[in-house]
C-alpha cells in the first residue's frame, strides 16, 4: 500500500466529543495524514493554544453553546483575551472542538469546506 500523499494535519480535541469524532471520520475517509491529541490526555500546550488565538482570536475559540460554558456563567461575564484564554487554558471543556491546524492554516470546531480545500491542494 503506497503512502498516504498531502498535508500531515493536528487536530486537538476529546475522544467522546461528537464534532471531533466527526472530523476524525472526514479525514479518516479521506485517507489523510492526521495526528491527533486528545486533550484529556495531554492539555493542550499554551505555546499552541496561542498560535490558534493569533490566528483566529480567543473568542472564537470558547464554546459558547456548551454546557461548561454555561455552568460557569460565562455568558453574563465579559472577559478580554488574557482572560478568556486563561479559562480556555484551565478548562478544555470550553474549547470548540476540534481544532485543527495545517501548517498556518487554523480551524476551530466544524470546518468541512475549509478542509476540503486543505486536501484538494497546497497552502502556501
Amino acid at each position: 500500500m503506497p503512502a498516504v500523499q498531502g498535508p500531515t494535519l493536528q487536530m486537538f480535541g476529546l475522544v467522546d466529543s461528537r464534532p471531533t469524532q466527526a472530523a476524525l471520520r472526514f479525514f479518516k475517509e479521506r485517507r489523510a495524514n492526521v495526528t491527533f491529541v486528545d486533550l484529556r490526555r495531554k492539555p493542550i500546550a499554551p505555546g499552541e493554544l496561542r498560535r490558534f488565538v493569533e490566528r483566529l482570536g480567543a473568542a472564537t475559540l470558547l464554546d459558547t453553546e456548551g454546557r461548561q460554558y454555561k455552568d460557569l456563567g460565562l455568558a453574563y461575564m465579559r472577559l478580554g483575551e488574557e482572560e478568556i484564554v486563561a479559562k480556555l487554558l484551565a478548562n478544555n471543556g470550553l474549547l470548540r472542538l476540534p481544532l485543527v491546524r495545517n501548517g498556518n492554516a487554523f480551524t476551530a470546531g466544524p470546518a468541512e469546506t475549509t478542509w476540503k480545500a486543505w486536501l484538494a491542494g497546497p497552502t502556501r
